[in-house]
């Protein structure tokens, strides 16, 4: 169990090292002020966003503006127009009046009747500005409502960024007097013609009222860090933005132009509506992505906020609620963690298909879940941290991506010239992984190799037989990784090339065939590079098979290599040695893996070294489905020689050449081959289709010395006489420019 726990926790260090560490730094930038601005945008982001809710019909407001002035053709209202006012009101028997005016000296006409007015009517609230230098910045109330119990402040409470985002349900004077706010009051009127009142929680700073328990903003509440939380605060819900009350002048009511019951039953606000009056704040429905913020009246914060209560104690509609900080500091802790996990799961996956394509789905994926999952907890009336979880998430990303590269590159750069990054990954994050031994695994073994190569390095200089392997080697290589092969092996100009090892996927053998196709296509880019470098153009032949073999680190203490032994090692070489340049072979188990999406040109029977009975390999022509790759179709021309070309022959058993050699003559020639009589009557000299021997053109009147060596393939055709057919596999640069030009002369 320990070892288990040890392996865990060494293998995912990235996660354990990185999420503390940036979830920290993000908390303390949290703590330190510096992402409040960035939250409260997201909180207006949000409270924009959400599905419009029906208009409160309970509250309407009496808006006076300029035009209502001109009419009177007054500068300010007179206490015989406000009185008039609230009389027409009174009428029609609301729930409640606010008045949104101060008026803590009289304006004259009309004095006495205003208060009149006031000492007559329960119902109305009016207003005074308790915060801020006794004399200077307040606005004492109304001398009568105040007697009377009937005034509520107005104060209203501004963020750094001048938005009303909270409201206010009492503050305390100077003088210790707590005075309920302008909003409480008219929804308590409103609440008591329905049996409900206000009913402290002991032992705590909360109360109930009706279905709702209402608890004060603190000063670290959701996104706000140390702010002035002093009187009790609520967070505003927003119903909406500018108009959300109904609203008419305060002409239309005096001149009796609504509905004689308009304001029964109702709260009616009567407050300032015109620019003029800077009776005008922003809200989180102010900003928008083109335009300048629009304010609102005062009057409608305040019905917004008369509205968050009595809905809350009517039906219990959502107060803004936020998680303590311990619960938070989790939250982003979590982000974090997630960041980091998916990233370092997908930190060797570059060389994947469509592996930037899963990267970014990652990402786009993990700020959908953030923003829905924090969106749907918003419409619930829950304000969770957002800015500093997407900062977590990016953060420990972007962390973990340095720290790969940080501390790896050098050892990656390295080990990746000789080994896939799937295999490193095994070696430096398992403890095991640089133990030797190994386990039994079923995968797809794909090997490659240049026809004639060797014969072509033995005519050039050893510098230059470098620069074409490596150029030929760094082709295939990247072919091999996008198809996210594991590179065993590079032995000489033959590559070793594993699928299912070190990671078992379920598509190996279709990736083993895709690769192999994409890497023959992969050859007309190698060529078309030799030809600038006016060297012979290269063929390659692939050969695959699947089968179990042991899969590991081999070898001892001091030297050891990843690697795979088995005999469907052995046999995977058997089947390459068949191709032909260009050309690409699978054992029937491969074919059986892969089924129909594999394109079968053709079918042989051969019987390998060392293995009892004979077997089926099959010549691909391409693979569809998802690959849709396809090889090339090229039709040998054989043209008939005007005069044969006498050469002798021996057969090759492996890299050995036979020491008889043999008697024949080339009667045609193609731009690959030719078609070569020989004698029969000599057993020894008989050759079958797929052998390979190494032939000598004899002199000739042209030529008075022997041929340097030509090397090629049997076909398994043979022609009417009962020649052969054959491949050349490797020919000298002045064999194959005769050959060519004699071709080209009868073509």
């Amino acid at each position: 169990m320990w070892e288990g726990l040890k392996h865990f926790f060494w293998q995912s260090r990235g996660v354990w090292i990185t999420t503390p560490t940036v979830a920290g730094l993000v908390i303390l930038l949290r703590l330190g002020g510096l992402l409040q601005g960035w939250e409260w945008d997201f909180f207006d982001f949000y409270m924009k966003s959400r599905p419009p809710e029906a208009k409160d019909d309970r509250i309407a407001i009496v808006g006076i503006n300029e035009n209502d002035l001109q009419r009177l053709n007054e500068s300010i209202i007179s206490d015989e127009v406000l009185a008039k006012l609230l009389n027409k009101l009174k009428d029609q028997n609301p729930r409640a009046i606010g008045l949104d005016i101060y008026r803590d000296l009289p304006v004259p006409p009309g004095n006495e009747g205003l208060t009149e007015v006031f000492e007559t009517t329960p119902n109305l609230v009016g207003i005074q500005k308790v915060a801020g230098v006794v004399g200077w910045e307040t606005v004492a109330p109304p001398p009568i409502l105040k007697e009377k119990g009937q005034v509520g402040a107005n104060d209203l409470i501004f963020d750094g960024d001048n938005r009303v985002r909270r409201g206010l349900i009492s503050l305390d004077t100077e003088e210790g007097e707590t005075v309920y706010s302008f909003s409480l009051h008219l929804a308590l009127h409103y609440l008591a013609a329905e049996d409900i009142g206000p009913e402290m929680i002991e032992g705590s700073d909360q109360w109930k009222l009706g279905k709702t328990v209402f608890s004060p903003l603190n000063p670290n509440d959701g996104g706000y860090i140390r702010t002035d939380a002093g009187g009790y605060q609520l967070l505003i819900n927003y119903r909406g933005g500018d108009g959300t009350f109904e609203t008419v002048s305060m002409t239309d009511i005096l001149e009796d132009k609504v509905a004689s019951d308009w304001a029964s039953d109702r709260i009616i606000i009567i407050g300032k509506v015109g620019e003029s009056f800077k009776d005008l704040f922003f809200t989180p429905y102010s900003s928008g992505l083109i335009g300048l913020p629009a304010p609102v009246a005062g009057a409608e914060i305040h019905a917004n906020l008369v509205s968050q209560i009595i809905s809350g104690a009517l039906v219990n509609r959502p107060l803004f609620k936020t998680w303590p900080d311990p619960l938070e500091w989790l939250w982003v802790f979590l982000w974090a963690g997630m960041g980091s996990t998916l990233t370092w799961t997908f930190r060797y996956q570059q060389g994947a298909k469509n592996a930037p394509w899963r990267r970014w789905g990652m990402i786009v994926g993990a700020g959908v879940i953030l923003m829905g999952s924090t969106y749907i907890a918003f419409l619930r009336g829950w304000w969770l941290p957002v800015v500093p979880a997407f900062l977590a998430f990016g953060g420990s990303t972007i962390a973990i991506t340095a720290y790969i590269a940080r501390t790896a590159a050098d050892i990656r750069k390295t080990f990746g010239r000789y080994l896939t990054d799937q295999v490193v990954a095994n070696l430096l994050e398992n403890p095991s992984g640089l133990s030797l031994g190994g386990e039994r695994k079923k995968i797809t073994i794909l090997t490659s190799d240049l026809r004639g190569f060797t014969a072509i390095s033995e005519r050039l200089p050893p510098e230059e037989v470098v620069k074409i392997l490596n150029f030929y080697l760094g082709k295939m290589a990247d072919v091999i990784t996008y198809y996210e092969g594991t590179i065993d092996e590079f032995m000489g100009d033959g590559i070793l090339v594993l699928f299912g090892a070190p990671t078992s996927q379920e598509n190996d053998p279709e990736r083993a065939i895709a690769c192999a196709v994409a890497m023959q296509l992969a050859m007309k880019s190698v060529n078309e590079q030799m030809t600038q470098w006016d060297l012979p153009k290269l063929d390659m032949g692939i050969g695959i098979n699947t089968g179990e073999v042991v899969v590991g680190n081999i070898g001892s203490e001091k030297r050891t290599k990843y690697g795979v032994v088995g005999s469907q090692v052995n046999l995977t070489y058997r089947v390459e040695s068949y191709t032909l340049g260009g050309q690409i072979l699978i054992s029937q188990s491969t074919l059986k893996e892969v089924g129909s999406m594999v394109v079968i040109e053709s079918e042989k029977k051969v019987q390998p070294k060392g293995v009892k009975e004979a077997i089926s390999i099959y010549e691909v022509g391409g693979i569809k489905g998802n690959y849709n790759l396809f090889l090339d179709k090229e039709e040998e021309n054989f043209v008939k020689l005007p005069k044969p070309l006498s050469l002798e022959y021996s057969v090759l058993d492996g890299k050995n050449i036979a020491d008889t050699k043999y008697n024949g003559q080339l009667v045609a020639l193609s731009e690959n081959g030719a078609m070569m009589d020989y004698n029969h009557d000599d057993p020894q000299g008989f050759i079958s289709g797929m052998t390979n021997i190494k032939c000598n053109l004899l002199p000739t009147e042209n030529a008075q010395a022997m041929s340097d060596d030509i090397y090629a393939k049997v076909l398994e055709k043979s022609n009417s006489n009962g020649g052969v057919y054959l491949r050349f596999t490797a020919k000298p640069p002045n064999i194959a420019k005769q050959l060519d030009k004699l071709y080209q002369s009868l073509i």
